[in-house]
């Protein structure tokens, strides 16, 4: 089974509501549909009681008219069941001949998303995914009055659009924010799943600050609120009724919802839509570092009590990050006034800054509090490395077979040195270290021969860092792997 990240948004040629649609069969109708007095006579329950359950009627009767339906034709694609006609084939020679106008052997592809009404006036926030490409945005109201609308900015970094319809007096949302949002809390959901219009469903957040692939500006809310293809772009409101977050991605195995749900914060989405509004696109800052999540592991092995921050693996060179000074293994602890807790959070924060302007930076770095300043700018991104096979070193302890990087290597992965790890065992093995990654450093210290790196592993005690570059197919990464040697 494959398991993918699938956007909510819903693309068909030709789709039909209503199509494919499963009936759920009540196993357990005697235990649902028992009456509330009958639970009552049962006796009390642990963590159940009728009068906790949440009504959402007023919720839905308030927001329900500012959440609207999108349709969208993107750009044609090919038809699957029409080969091109090439000149020279017989069917070719047959429509020019008789001045049939040529099969093109494509069709429009249609979407539908949703999306909600942000003011009177007619802004609408919905997903990037949803109306990337669109040739047509049609915006239908539950009223059944529907508008061309247009696209004044989309944001794919974040998965934002911004669109405008041409009308006044609309029902519209109110704005809330994630602050005080807390894990458990009861929250639902409006939008056109399959487009069934106006469909609510509801759940409880699940986690927050959930960092997903693809997703290095938005620190998503995770809930179970049933959203399919088709969610995409609606509302996520709280028990307040105020709209916390837009409805973006579920995880699943089948392509179908199962139990796993992500929203974009309204906060993130809304600075989004601001710059949209004034400027057409977004402009954000970057510092220009690869950065991983701290575990207590990795923590401990850099002297940190917590494993709060943000460890940074590699520095792009010539980057803002590099010329403020920092380097690999540093721990970002604060960015522009920011406590940053985890790696999700410095995204976020460096974001924030515009391009040319300062900020300052809380770093750890060799078991002591440094502070930086950075001029954030914008930059591309990281490198690698591999190996073929000569002269070989043991390092009992670590559990590694390693050799010098050779020059050939060194040109192909731009690295300078570094040790080629040719066989892991013992520790390094059930560390994740393997044969072709190249070992860089050990606990900050940078290694280039097997005698420099039996001596930093003898002086590790019982954690080591081990910065490693490996080959992760077509991209290559920098990580900080902790190993326990025990």
């Amino acid at each position: 089974m494959t398991r993918s990240w699938i956007a909510a948004g819903l693309l068909a040629a030709g789709f039909v509501a209503g199509a494919g649609i499963a009936v759920l069969q009540p196993d357990f109708l005697g235990e649902i549909s028992r009456p509330a007095h009958a639970a009552a006579a049962s006796g009390p329950q642990s963590g159940v009681s009728p009068t906790l359950l949440p009504d959402f009627t007023s919720i839905v009767e308030r927001n329900g008219p500012a959440v609207v339906n999108i349709s969208v034709v993107q750009e044609t694609q090919p038809a699957a069941d029409l080969p091109q006609l090439q000149p020279g084939d017989p069917f070719f020679e047959f429509f020019r001949r008789f001045g049939v106008p040529m099969p093109q052997n494509r069709m429009p592809v249609r979407g539908m998303g949703s999306g909600f009404i942000i003011n009177p006036d007619g802004l609408v926030l919905t997903n990037a995914h949803v109306v990337a490409s669109a040739k047509e945005v049609t915006v239908k109201l539950t009223d059944k009055r529907e508008f061309r609308a247009k696209v004044l900015g989309v944001d794919k970094a974040t998965d934002v659009a911004l669109l405008k319809i041409d009308a006044t007096n609309l029902p519209s949302v109110r704005i809330g924010n994630t602050t005080d949002l807390k894990v458990g809390e009861w929250v639902t959901a409006i939008g056109s799943p399959y487009g069934f219009e106006n469909t609510v469903t509801s759940g409880i957040v699940s986690a927050k600050w959930r960092s997903l692939p693809d997703g290095a500006y938005v620190p998503f809310i995770q809930t179970d609120v049933a959203v399919n293809p088709g969610n995409s772009g609606g509302p996520l409101f709280n028990m307040k009724g105020e709209v916390i977050g837009i409805n973006s991605q579920i995880y699943s195995r089948t392509g179908g919802y199962q139990g796993l749900s992500f929203a974009i914060p309204i906060e993130v989405a809304i600075k989004v839509k601001d710059q949209l509004q004034q400027y057409g696109k977004v402009t954000r800052g970057h510092l220009g570092v690869t950065i991983q999540e701290l575990n207590q592991s990795l923590a401990e092995s850099f002297g940190l009590r917590q494993a709060d921050g943000a460890l940074v693996t590699a520095v792009t060179p010539n980057s803002p990050a590099q010329k403020a000074g920092v380097q690999p293994g540093d721990v970002i602890l604060g960015f522009n006034g920011k406590s940053i807790r985890s790696s999700a959070e410095l995204p976020l924060a460096v974001g924030d800054v515009r391009p040319g302007e300062s900020a300052k930076m809380r770093i750890w770095r060799k078991g002591k509090e440094q502070s930086l300043t950075v001029v954030v700018g914008a930059t591309p991104q990281a490198a690698v490395a591999q190996a073929p096979d000569p002269a070989q070193t043991e390092q009992p302890r670590l559990g590694v077979s390693v050799r010098p990087l050779t020059p050939e290597e060194g040109k192909q992965t731009g690295l300078r040195s570094g040790l080629v790890v040719e066989q892991a065992t013992g520790p390094a093995a059930a560390a994740g270290i393997a044969p072709g990654d190249v070992i860089l450093s050990v606990n900050g210290t940078p290694v280039t021969n097997s005698a420099e790196l039996r001596e930093q592993i003898q002086k590790a005690g019982k954690h080591a860092a081990l910065l490693v570059q490996r080959n992760t197919g077509a991209d290559r990464a920098t990580v900080f792997v902790p190993v326990e040697l025990g």
